[in-house]
């Protein structure tokens, strides 16, 4: 499963990342963070965008703070869009607890990993808070 990470998550990611290879869930789960930059996609990319290009390429959005309001923000673009048999966006409650706190950076990865194994039953539901 690939995860795409949103611009301001990308050092979040890489503690995560660290975590679940060191538990050794990467030799049962093929779990990768891509990044914006590794794809060509915008910074600015509108929340649509964003949420397009992650469904066509198979991608879970893994976001904190994507817009709430507007007719391109990520809610309204789940709402008018969203499938029984799209992915989900996975949003981290609180990103400042996962670079400060290692409990909740372990809840995090516990949340993903329960995630990516049972990810059939979370296809259309839009949206999912972690931990």
């Amino acid at each position: 499963m690939i995860f795409l990470v949103d611009h301001n998550l990308e050092g979040h990611s890489l503690l995560l990342s660290g975590i679940i290879a060191r538990l050794g869930w990467l030799e049962l789960l093929p779990i990768r963070f891509i990044t914006f930059e590794e794809i060509e996609l915008s910074v600015k990319s509108d929340d649509r965008v964003v949420w397009r290009f992650a469904q066509a390429h198979q991608m879970i959005l893994l976001t904190a703070n994507r817009s709430m309001k507007g007719k391109d923000s990520l809610e309204q673009v789940m709402r008018e869009e969203n499938t029984l048999t799209s992915l989900p966006v996975v949003t981290i409650g609180d990103a400042d607890r996962v670079l400060s706190d290692p409990n909740y950076r372990n809840l995090c990865v516990d949340r993903l990993i329960e995630i990516v194994f049972d990810i059939d039953d979370y296809r259309g539901s839009r949206r999912l808070f972690i931990p």
